[in-house]
């Protein structure tokens, strides 16, 4: 049986060495339209500012010890240009020379191409890049190498984070410009924004709301009506599936012209499967198709689709989308689905944001770790969470991601046991306290309001209680229109307190400000809690805070 594989990145070379682990009989050809394959991507970042040194650390493997170890035929700079399902044959196209290639078995693993914005003198702009493969760092290396002092990077997603974060490390000047309202747009705002304070901390000038709108002369001129100095532009502003081929075979496509798989791969052309960022997989908490590329779920499809054609019963399951970046000494993380995906589905859920440690607050060195869960508001089903913080945030997403895949309720959550000892994490672990807060609500102990919310209910007549102490409100300011009860003196003033209009408290957190809404309710009161307290709202809206 003879297999061809496109593609010899992720998923194609995962699928390439699985099937030779389970057949030496097997003849399998890989070709590739780039002059590398097995190289890492996800690298390429770090090595922009040296972190990564050898550029031979990119490439994972050669063709040649693929050949020497697997037996495998790989053909680097050969483009695929037809596929005829019918006939079970491909054209492909290298060193100028066409010919026809014959296949039992075809996998499409042609993963993704980086997006290009509609921008006025791109076209003919000799400092813009992208960075998606070896030749692009290249070609960036060389533009940094020849004298480059300042930079752009357009669009704000985990590439255009990483670049920024490796140029200015560096040493050049660097301005992230960003179409959203906030950067990470797999992010929430409220989450992104502890993202964005410690980007520009580092000396980033950010810009968000901001469109391209020309290039010129190593400027940019851009919607907002300024322009910046780039002697090098790297454009991130997402991918799309490199999936033409594909579409002029009359291989079903869908949304965004991804390749509509079933459960073991097989596309609606016989004998022919696909997997990694060209397909569409079933998100498992909506049930739609949609598009997860990542690095993760494309080696795990590549040797799923090798079980498969081997005869091994594999199905793909679906994905839920988990994914980390680091922005200089912070990770921001998450798993599931967002805010805006949750709308969009039509999902009724419930949020809750807790403030923890990385680990034990008394051992040293903990630093602040802010976690957000969604979850369904009667069921307690798990829809998504994120979590933002300089260590441990992946821990606490790879948990969840876990939580999430075993279809828990947030009431689980505090019954998982987690590792503990003071230089790791906390008794009452960021998770199982995000569980005991979410039991609360489903049980009617607490009712929470968001950040973006409690602004509206002031003006329709609540009342806002800051239970923090005066100290902590002139050290960092003031929730507007909040009257200042601390916390230990709250039942001296319940007299004071309006019987008739509803009470949202604040502290610093959410954690006392739970023990003053027990405190009310316990009264009479009519009250919430603002989730995430101080800290969620202030990251949100740090121009809103009085000082």
């Amino acid at each position: 049986m003879r297999i061809v594989i496109v593609g010899g990145v992720a998923g194609g070379m995962s699928a390439a060495t699985r099937l030779r682990r389970l057949s030496e009989d097997t003849e399998i050809i890989v070709l590739d339209k780039g002059p590398y394959v097995s190289f890492a991507n996800c690298a390429l970042p770090y090595y922009l500012s040296g972190t990564i040194k050898d550029r031979d650390q990119l490439v994972v493997e050669s063709p040649e010890h693929l050949k020497q170890r697997f037996r495998i035929d790989v053909r680097p700079n050969t483009q695929v240009t037809a596929i005829d399902p019918d006939k079970h044959q491909l054209t492909a196209v290298a060193g100028g020379e066409e010919a026809t290639i014959d296949y039992d078995r075809l996998i499409l693993a042609p993963g993704s191409t980086a997006t290009i914005p509609d921008i006025k003198g791109l076209e003919t702009a000799d400092n813009v890049f992208t960075l998606r493969n070896i030749p692009d760092v290249d070609r960036i290396m060389a533009s940094l190498n020849h004298d480059a002092k300042t930079t752009a990077v357009v669009g704000a997603g985990s590439v255009g984070i990483e670049a920024v974060e490796n140029l200015t490390k560096r040493g050049i000047e660097t301005t992230l410009i960003e179409a959203g309202d906030h950067i990470l747009p797999f992010m929430d705002e409220e989450m992104a924004a502890l993202v964005s304070r410690e980007t520009t901390q580092h000396g980033v000038t950010l810009k968000l709301n901001t469109r391209v709108d020309e290039i010129a002369n190593h400027q940019l001129k851009l919607s907002d009506g300024t322009t910046v100095d780039a002697d090098l532009v790297i454009l991130a502003v997402g991918v799309h599936p490199n999936t033409d081929t594909a579409q002029q075979a009359g291989i079903k496509t869908g949304q965004r012209g991804g390749i509509v798989v079933d459960d073991q791969y097989r596309t609606s052309a016989p004998d022919i499967y696909a997997v990694g960022d060209a397909i569409l997989v079933k998100q498992l908490i909506t049930g739609k198709l949609t598009s997860i590329p990542l690095a993760s779920p494309a080696n795990r499809q590549g040797r799923q689709v090798a079980d498969v054609i081997m005869g091994l019963n594999r199905r793909n399951r679906g994905g839920i989308g988990t994914a980390i970046v680091r922005s200089f000494d912070m990770a921001a993380a998450s798993t599931g689905l967002n805010r805006r995906q949750l709308d969009e589905a039509g999902i009724a859920y419930q949020t809750i944001h807790i403030t923890g440690q990385s680990h034990a607050a008394y051992y040293p060195g903990g630093t602040p770790l802010s976690l957000k869960v969604m979850f369904d508001a009667k069921t307690g089903q798990l829809y998504g969470a994120q979590a933002v913080g300089k260590a441990s945030a992946d821990k606490r997403i790879d948990v969840l991601s876990v939580a999430i895949k075993a279809k828990m309720s947030i009431s689980d959550l505090p019954e998982l046991e987690l590792s503990y000892a003071p230089p790791f994490g906390s008794a009452k672990d960021p998770v199982n306290m995000a569980g005991y807060a979410g039991e609360n609500l489903l049980e009617g102990l607490s009712d929470n309001i968001q950040f973006d919310q409690v602004d509206d209910a002031v003006r329709n007549g609540a009342y806002l209680i800051d239970v923090r102490s005066p100290k902590e409100l002139q050290r960092d300011g003031r929730l507007p229109d909040a009257v200042n009860i601390p916390l230990d003196s709250l039942r001296d003033h319940l007299d004071e307190l309006p019987k008739n209009r509803p009470l949202i408290v604040s502290c610093r957190s959410g954690q006392r400000s739970y023990i003053a809404e027990r405190i009310l309710k316990n009264d009479g009161f009519d009250v919430k809690n603002l989730d995430g307290a101080f800290l969620t709202y202030s990251a949100a809206y740090p121009e809103r805070i009085q000082h």
